[in-house]
């Protein structure tokens, strides 16, 4: 028995005018219900805003979905202090117990955001990051709206760190570590301001700048090794 052309020749499995009218219904609940920089947040020079966790739960409750989440794989050192979780959160129909859609997400100690800072205090942080990228990765999957936003996640991240003022945990832990390489307060200051190319208290140097004095004062094995360069 020969098989038909439309057993073997994929084809719609809505009409075009139904298409139409989910994006339709999509972009104006977008339009009037999510809040920019709440729901989702622009990246200048990046075509499509950023899809931001409250904005992913919002599309979940109105597409009514259920989230299952799994971690599926971990690494716990907590002799060196590294973590990493990778997690996957499933998209379930609560009208017909379909599965919808599935996103993975991972997240590590290592990453720039986390690198700096104190890796067993921020062990939950870290777990809910990765829950946080891969619930976004399955609703983006799962509401077809990944034409309308972007998972660039990260680029925002960074871009937000380096206009962020500095934390006091960089600060403190840049103290620190400069007590550990025997710097004096003078000498702090001019390494900073050489390695910044501004001199100025450290009450106003910005996340980015915070990182790129912890990362020169790891790179050094002490003060006196400053000094005899200049």
């Amino acid at each position: 028995m020969e098989a038909k052309n439309n057993d073997i020749v994929p084809s719609f499995a809505i009409s075009l005018e139904e298409v139409e009218s989910r994006i339709h219904l999509l972009e104006e609940f977008i339009k009037k219900y999510m809040i920019k920089g709440e729901d989702y947040g622009e990246i200048p020079g990046v075509s499509k805003p950023t899809l931001l966790k409250p904005g992913a739960e919002k599309l979940c409750d109105v597409y009514g979905f259920a989230k299952m989440v799994e971690v599926k794989n971990r690494v716990e050192d907590w002799e060196k202090g590294f973590f990493h979780y990778e997690v996957e959160v499933t998209l379930i129909n609560k009208r017909n117990n379909l599965l919808e859609a599935q996103g993975v997400g991972s997240c590590n100690s290592k990453e720039r955001k986390y690198r700096y800072q104190d890796p067993y205090t921020i062990v939950n942080t870290i777990l809910k990051m990765a829950k946080k990228r891969a619930l976004i990765d399955a609703v983006l999957s799962a509401t077809r709206s990944s034409g309308i936003f972007t998972q660039d996640v990260e680029d925002m991240e960074l871009q937000e760190e380096a206009a962020k003022p500095s934390s006091e945990k960089q600060r403190k832990f840049i103290y620190n570590l400069s007590k550990e390489k025997h710097f004096d307060e003078e000498q702090l200051r001019t390494f900073c301001s050489s390695v910044i190319g501004e001199d100025k208290p450290s009450k106003d140097w910005t996340s980015e700048e915070a990182s790129k004095i912890i990362s020169a004062l790891q790179n050094i094995p002490n003060a006196s090794m400053i000094i005899n360069t200049h």
